[in-house]
């Protein structure tokens, strides 16, 4: 699966690193850092409100689909977002076995690059998506220069790491959440001649 990720980014150039299980806790600590960082930064909370805050029913994030604070602990590279599920999931799962790549650009940060690590990323998904495996992507850490520079020395790179892949495969839910509720195709989709 490595071979067919990097071969997905590779049209893109766009630069693809695995981090290795032993340097989890160092991306942990890059993870815990920005979380500090950003704690005193009153626009993104403001912003986290909003983005997290309850939904009408009919649009959103169920309050279902939310993970429990017990769930989330148990990731330990993760952005913390605001729990809503007091009841217990997946107790059985004790540590987060995903793996996780790294995308990163040439430069630091020039338009034409962050572009192609979009395209990059969209590819990688895809590709996870026709294997199977469940993703999450990660920015919090690439989005304040201490934790960029931490990921950038993981790494060995020169480049500027723009985001985070969490790879995996989604554990059965005993309990079947309900689907995340899609607006319908012409809300969203205008063809145009």
């Amino acid at each position: 699966m490595e071979v067919r990720l990097r071969l997905a980014a590779i049209p893109y150039h766009v630069m693809t690193d695995i981090v290795l299980d032993r340097d989890r806790p160092i991306l942990a600590e890059a993870s815990r850092l920005t979380e500090q960082l950003r704690s005193a930064d009153p626009s993104y909370q403001s912003e986290l409100d909003w983005w997290t805050s309850p939904f009408a029913l009919t649009d959103g994030i169920p309050q279902t689909s939310l993970v429990s604070d017990s769930e989330a602990g148990r990731v330990d590279v993760a952005r913390t977002f605001p729990s809503a599920r007091p009841m217990e999931r997946r107790p059985d799962i004790g540590v987060d076995r995903s793996k996780i790549i790294v995308l990163s650009t040439s430069h630091e940060d020039a338009r034409c690059d962050v572009l192609r690590c979009g395209e990059a990323l969209s590819a990688v998904l895809l590709e996870c998506t026709l294997a199977g495996l469940a993703t999450c992507t990660l920015t919090h850490m690439t989005e304040v220069a201490p934790s960029r520079d931490i990921i950038r020395q993981l790494m060995g790179q020169t480049g500027s790491p723009q985001l985070l892949i969490r790879i995996g495969i989604a554990p059965s839910d005993q309990q079947q959440t309900p689907a995340t509720p899609r607006r319908p195709l012409t809300e969203v989709l205008e063809l145009r001649q």
